[in-house]
């Protein structure tokens, strides 16, 4: 998918960057994972690096990171077709329109979310 750009780091997120980009996704058969990330939050931001420190990415979902602060849109329209109340940090994990798993703050666990990318 060419028009998701990818953060300058070693792990492999793609970045969400518009509505039309998560249309194209909800309506996909693959699994993806939204972990919605406020950049101005600390407590957001030691999420992320604790996830991304556990989280093997061998997997056969699709990783995406959603910045709040520039893409709040993009947050309340999965909030929308998802019926999934917005948090932050939040991961989201999506496949064929159904939830698979939804969790945030302390609740992110990159073991439980390796196990469902695998079923």
């Amino acid at each position: 998918m060419g028009f998701f750009t990818k953060q300058n780091s070693t792990f492999p997120w793609n970045h969400l960057i518009s509505n039309d980009d998560f249309l194209t996704l909800w309506n996909s058969n693959e699994p993806f994972l939204i972990f919605k990330h406020s950049t101005r939050c600390s407590i957001s931001s030691m999420a992320l690096r604790h996830f991304e420190s556990e989280f093997h990415t061998d997997t056969n979902c699709q990783l995406f990171l959603l910045d709040l602060l520039i893409h709040r849109d993009i947050s309340n329209q999965i909030a929308e077709l998802t019926g999934v109340q917005h948090q932050s940090p939040q991961i989201i994990l999506i496949k064929n329109k159904q939830i698979l798993l939804n969790a945030s703050h302390e609740n992110i666990s990159a073991n439980e979310i390796e196990q469902k990318c695998h079923e």
